[in-house]
């Protein structure tokens, strides 16, 4: 191979490469959808399964639909990456489809809006009485200023894993409280 045809060939390569944007885990959890949409439509449920530490309380009711939003008091120092300390954002539900999908992204005190999306998507398995969940988070549409400041992902992928983790086990305890 020619100099001028590896220089080519690195930039074939280079052009393929995208940048990840967006990190989806799974996990099947052992119930049906409806409890676990429970939780994950309560601004309690947030606060339970949270495993940033980020996320102390939240005020308001469970959503139901597309625009609804509730309140949730923060705690940057868990992350220990910026000095915000306590601080409210209003979190707003993009997709509500019951227990199906459930996405929304935060209007917090930082300007420009970011424009990322948090969201769990459930399906069910081929096995009676369990969920198929998946956990995203998307920042594929945020604002370029914040593009360009490469602060993304706040949330790393074993966080994420981790809040499904929680959740599994916070969906066990509400199903065994109830019974």
């Amino acid at each position: 191979m020619t100099a001028e045809n590896e220089a080519n060939s690195g930039d074939e390569v280079a052009e393929r490469i995208e940048v990840a944007e967006r990190i989806e885990v799974t996990r099947t959890i052992p119930a049906h959808a409806t409890p676990i949409f429970d939780v994950l439509r309560d601004p309690a449920g947030h606060v339970a399964i949270d495993s940033s530490g980020m996320l102390m309380s939240a005020d308001g009711d469970p959503v139901g639909a597309v625009g609804d939003s509730f309140v949730v008091h923060m705690d940057r120092e868990a992350l220990n990456d910026y000095p915000l300390g306590l601080y409210d954002v209003e979190v707003t539900i993009k997709r509500f489809e019951p227990d199906r999908e459930i996405a929304w992204t935060i209007l917090g005190q930082i300007r420009p809006q970011i424009g990322h999306v948090y969201g769990y998507r459930l399906e069910p398995t081929d096995e009676e009485g369990k969920t198929l969940v998946t956990s995203y988070y998307d920042w594929s549409e945020i604002d370029p200023v914040w593009k360009e400041a490469k602060i993304f992902p706040v949330i790393s992928e074993g966080a994420l894993r981790a809040t499904l983790g929680i959740l599994d086990r916070t969906v066990r305890g509400r199903l065994a409280a109830s019974s």
